[in-house]
């Protein structure tokens, strides 16, 4: 197994002497890991709070969540992230919130004091079972559309634009790879891609191959692991494994990631769960930190 220090570049002085807040997940450029709170929805559902200050000890600094999260609208998340010393800087949105309310949207970010929106999922075709089922090449045309004046209202507004893949962006429609056409079809200075490292390898593709291919496009990492179970799929199907224990190869992704624009990384983990969300949010978060 890789040796956890020698790829991140972390020293053990540095992890003496420096607060959780400060410590680098990618040393060479300074990117702090955090959480995306969608890890633990369940939990914050139970105990917004209680859960937050769970994440703290663990040594969570940096969360990326959705405007409203287990019922805190963008208003409460900030209080509440602000008093615990949490950095809450991206969102995830999609849906309505960036087709007919994209203003709105981008609106009531910009006053939550966000920099970032990223896409979680396709906007189009409108039924999620259509889009499961597989859109048309024109629907992956429609949504890189879509992207593109998301993007430009997030720029005219101060603030980044992206998109977040899954794997069904990687299921083939004739000649033509649906990820690679979102790739060619939108626009660079507009939209940002935030790759999901694991929904790229269940999908059977290579997240080193793009990372070094597209340097320039990506700016946003989501951090996950998967066992080598039923991948690759195009289906949204994988069983998540903790950071480090899984098949992706952490050196060799990492060492690209260094080399893009990537400036915010997430851990992010899939049900099920084995044992517990937040026992495989430390578990990760420590293994990425060099400490087990």
């Amino acid at each position: 197994m890789t040796n956890r220090r020698e790829f991140l570049g972390l020293t053990a002085a540095a992890l003496a002497t420096a607060p959780f807040a400060s410590v680098p997940a990618f040393a060479q450029r300074r990117v702090p890991l955090g959480l995306q709170l969608y890890t633990v929805r369940a939990d914050l559902a139970k105990d917004y709070e209680g859960t937050m200050k769970k994440l703290k000890d663990i040594g969570i600094r940096h969360v990326q969540a959705n405007l409203t999260m287990a019922g805190k609208t963008s208003a409460e998340q900030r209080k509440l992230y602000d008093s615990m010393g949490m950095v809450w800087e991206s969102i995830h949105a999609g849906g309505d919130g960036l087709r007919g309310g994209l203003q709105a949207t981008v609106d009531e970010a910009k006053g939550a004091g966000i920099k970032n929106i990223t896409c979680s999922f396709p906007l189009y075709p409108l039924d999620r079972a259509q889009i499961m089922a597989g859109p048309t090449v024109n629907d992956w045309k429609r949504n890189a559309d879509a992207f593109n004046k998301a993007g430009a209202a997030c720029k005219a507004a101060g603030m980044s634009f992206g998109y977040h893949n899954h794997n069904i962006e990687f299921r083939k429609i004739g000649d033509v790879l649906p990820y690679d056409l979102l790739l060619k079809e939108t626009d660079p200075s507009l939209v940002q891609m935030e790759m999901d490292i694991g929904w790229v390898k269940a999908a059977g593709a290579d997240p080193v191959a793009y990372l070094t291919k597209y340097p320039g496009r990506y700016y946003s990492l989501h951090i996950k692991d998967l066992k080598n179970q039923g991948i690759p799929n195009n289906n949204m199907k994988m069983i998540s494994a903790i950071i480090g224990k899984g098949i992706i190869d952490w050196k060799a992704v990492l060492a690209a990631a260094h080399k893009t624009k990537v400036e915010r990384a997430f851990l992010e983990i899939e049900e099920p769960y084995d044992p517990s969300a937040l026992e495989m949010v430390k578990q990760s978060f420590d293994f990425m930190h060099g400490k087990v």
